[in-house]
């Protein structure tokens, strides 16, 4: 950016615009050193109308005036994508298993209610080590890690998370819910000594099964990016540094073939081409008429959203082999 644009360590978040009331997500964006800035736009998965487009959607939201001011004058360095595991308490998975542990955000640790986790990984790091070299130290090796569990349930990052259990599923009831619940739950309650809601909030529908059919959604026209503040998914895909080699295996397939015309393309109008951030999935025409789904796995950065969202869960992906995928130097 600029030099006179420049503000080392300033911080911005936002909430809400461009998606819809019903939308769960929000932006941030942060001045780092060397006139750089990173910014990103947060897209809830369990979003309905299947005509929305994450990517897209970060593009109208560079337009505001709030972010435009930040960035104008600027050039594109880097591009990249990544499916958010913000679930919280709620959603941990098992942390131990024989010879290994989950610790951070690939636990799920993020608090979403402050946009943080690193604080997180740093100290369920620290609470796996310990219980490593106890382990270690006992002359116990292979087994699970039962300390780190118990040691997290009684540490201050369990009772930080504990306080913003419900700070999502608020949100997806609306962003004026979200708001005035998330003020009573983490102002209004601490404030009367109650550190932790009396209450908890469920929410059983996974992401993929809360798609709704096109034809009950209004469709989402976006504007034609200009390559100045908008850009193109396929020259953003460049920026990734992405690689596969051209000879290995397809790390993304489907269970059946029939799926993306017959049910994805006829009643959703085939989201895997807008809810993929990469542009590796597209209808073509097929030989013969018709249309057929292509899978460019070549584009794939690795970020999940097909495997979470494809609302007949069709696809299959796997690890690719040779480590291929986006090399995002500089992020």
């Amino acid at each position: 950016m600029p030099p006179e644009n420049a503000k080392p360590g300033l911080v911005v978040h936002t909430a809400g615009w461009p998606m819809d009331d019903n939308t769960y997500g929000g932006g941030f964006l942060y001045h780092l050193e060397g006139n750089r800035v990173t910014l990103g736009l947060v897209v809830g998965l369990d979003y309905q109308n299947p005509w929305l487009s994450p990517f897209d959607e970060m593009q109208r939201w560079k337009t505001h005036p709030a972010i435009r001011a930040h960035l104008e004058g600027g050039k594109r360095i880097g591009y990249g994508a990544r499916a958010i595991t913000a679930g919280g308490l709620l959603s941990l998975p098992k942390l131990v298993f024989p010879g290994g542990a989950l610790v951070g955000c690939d636990a799920g640790m993020l608090n979403a209610s402050r946009i943080k986790g690193s604080h997180a990984a740093i100290k369920s790091g620290m609470l796996a080590a310990e219980a490593a070299a106890a382990a270690i130290a006992a002359g116990r090796s292979g087994d699970e890690l039962a300390a780190y569990p118990e040691a997290f349930e009684k540490s201050w990052l369990w009772t930080e998370l504990d306080a913003s259990r419900n700070f999502k599923q608020w949100f997806k009831k609306g962003r004026l819910v979200g708001t005035m619940m998330t003020g009573v739950e983490q102002w209004l309650l601490p404030k009367l000594g109650i550190k932790s809601p009396p209450w908890t909030i469920h929410r059983h529908a996974p992401d993929h099964a809360r798609l709704s059919g096109a034809a009950a959604c209004e469709p989402i026209r976006y504007p034609k990016p200009d390559g100045v503040l908008t850009f193109d998914r396929l020259s953003s895909v460049y920026l990734s540094n992405t690689n596969h080699e051209e000879n290995q295996p397809a790390h993304l397939t489907l269970k059946d073939a029939s799926v993306p015309v017959a049910v994805n393309l006829d009643k959703y109008a085939g989201p895997e081409a807008r809810y993929c951030p990469a542009g590796v999935y597209e209808f073509v025409d097929a030989e013969g008429g018709g249309q057929r789904l292509q899978i460019n796995a070549q584009n794939c950065v690795h970020c999940k959203t097909c495997d979470i969202k494809d609302p007949t869960q069709n696809i299959v992906w796997v690890t690719p082999e040779g480590g291929g995928g986006p090399n995002y130097a500089g992020m």
